[in-house]
Formats: structure tokens, sequence, C-alpha cells
């Protein structure tokens, strides 16, 4: 991930005026879209796995994992606990496995998964599990007007998202998505959440080493839904 980053660019700028409607929308309608066979299959491994090697063990999942450094970065940070990658991009994950091949110090407790956290998240939560800690680390954007139900408090799927509980962390570097997402989770949880800037030291995924080296402010909002 080479040369400088641009903050993301919109004409929108606060909070969009349609979000509210659209989470009331998605509250109170069920979200139905059939599960893809491959992401079936890819919880089943995962969830065996994890009942395999640390049944019982309190559980952090690293949504958007990418190349899998902040997945192992928690791994390494909370060494008691399991924590599960979920990634949709094969490439991505096979740098992840190619380190993990010349890193003698692969962290035990940790599980990549190729999936559409679309299904993935909702079979989670058909299964009844309760996250520890769950993380949300610069995810795409999608800053133009007309893409507020791409970014994923726009979701659909974000009622279902909530529900797996445990403490939510969100990092951006575009203030409007965490301040967004801040809303949907008091609207349709109830916890107050706060936006806040901050520096990580160490930067733990390659964006956010990116953007620090490119200078931008970085946000978070840490909301405690157990």
């Amino acid at each position: 991930m080479q040369g400088r980053s641009h903050v993301p660019s919109s004409a929108q700028t606060g909070i969009h005026e349609q979000l509210s409607a659209v989470l009331d929308r998605h509250a109170n309608a069920a979200f139905r879209k059939p599960y893809a066979d491959y992401n079936r299959a890819a919880f089943t491994a995962s969830f065996e796995r994890f009942q395999q090697l640390a049944p019982g063990a309190p559980l952090i999942l690293d949504a958007c994992c990418g190349v899998g450094e902040s997945s192992v970065a928690l791994a390494r940070a909370f060494p008691a606990h399991y924590v599960i990658g979920v990634d949709q991009s094969a490439a991505r994950l096979q740098q992840a496995q190619r380190r993990q091949g010349s890193d003698r110090a692969w962290p035990a407790n940790l599980d990549l998964v190729r999936a559409d956290l679309v299904d993935y998240w909702r079979l989670l939560h058909d299964a009844g599990v309760r996250l520890d800690r769950h993380y949300l680390l610069y995810p795409n954007p999608w800053p133009k007007i007309g893409h507020l139900r791409r970014r994923w408090h726009g979701h659909p799927v974000f009622p279902a998202m909530l529900a797996l509980g445990g403490v939510l962390e969100c990092r951006s570097n575009w203030p409007i998505y965490v301040a967004e997402h801040c809303l949907a989770v008091q609207q349709l949880s109830g916890r107050s959440t706060v936006a806040e800037p901050f520096v990580p030291d160490p930067p733990i995924t390659p964006f956010e080493r990116k953007y620090l080296d490119s200078g931008h402010r970085l946000f978070r909002a840490v909301s405690d839904l157990t």
C-alpha cells in the first residue's frame, strides 16, 4: 500500500438526511436475503474450529479483516480470546496465509475466514452467538450521497450486526462515517456512542498506517452493546 492517500471527498457535509428513516425501515422489516451456500459452509467450518480449539473462550470478530494484520494484532493483544477475521477477498486472505507460513509466532487463537459478512453476521446471530469484542476497521466509506445504503450502518444487515453484542469499535478517516455510525448505534440499540479523534499506537492495519503517513486525522467510536 504505497503512496499518499486522500480523505474521502463528498458533496455530503454532515450526517445523511435520510439515515434515520432508513434505519427505521431496517428495524421494522425482516432482512430475508437467502444465504449463499459457500457462506454457510465457511461459517460452519469456522465455528467448528472455534468449538474444537477454544471452547468457551470469549470471541472477537474482526470484520473486513483484509490481509489479516489487524486480526493478528488483536489475537496477540487478547491471548485469552479467540479471534475470527472475516473478509470476502480470496486475494487478501492469500496474502495473510503467505504471512502465516513465514511467521513462527502466528497466534494459535486466530482463524481467518473467507465469507461475505452480510451472511456471516446473520449466521452468527442465528446460532445465538454473542461477541465479546467486534471491530469494524476502515470499511469502504462509500462517500457519495447516493451510496448511503452501501455503508454498513445504512445496510439492512446492521440490526443483526448490533444484536451480536459486545464492545463494538468502528474506525475511519472520514468523520461523517463515524458520526453516522454513532447515530445508527444509538437509534437501534439505545446506547449512546460518541465519535472521537484518536491516534493509534501502533497502527494495526495497512490502511491505518497509510492514513497516518498521509497526515489524516483518524476517528473512532466505541460502543458497549453487552
